[in-house]
């Protein structure tokens, strides 16, 4: 008997705001600035794709790239589409970094 198997998608599974902050923090430990685009992506089309277009006045394709993990979105790009899914983001020093 063949294992029947159906395309994962972490969209699906942030239906509450607790679970996006939660996945976009665990985005921005990586530190992986590719897999913060893509997390953010993700959280887009949770949220509505189409409409954070608009918001943001970019194209659906152009923010699908952007988004990716692939593209190579710019900081304002990324600035953006924080402010339109209401992601505010703090600076923290880490102690190792701190002069002294």
């Amino acid at each position: 008997m063949a294992l029947k198997t159906t395309p994962y998608d972490s969209a699906e599974f942030l239906d509450s705001e607790e679970a996006i902050e939660e996945y976009v923090a665990a985005a921005f430990e990586t530190e992986d600035p590719a897999f913060i685009a893509q997390c953010l992506g993700t959280v887009a089309r949770a949220r509505n794709m189409s409409q954070l277009s608009r918001e943001i006045g970019m194209s659906r394709p152009a923010l699908y790239k952007a988004l990716s993990g692939e593209g190579n979105p710019e900081f304002a790009t990324i600035m953006k589409v924080l402010q339109a899914l209401g992601i505010k983001l703090t600076p923290k020093t880490s102690p190792s970094n701190l002069l002294g």
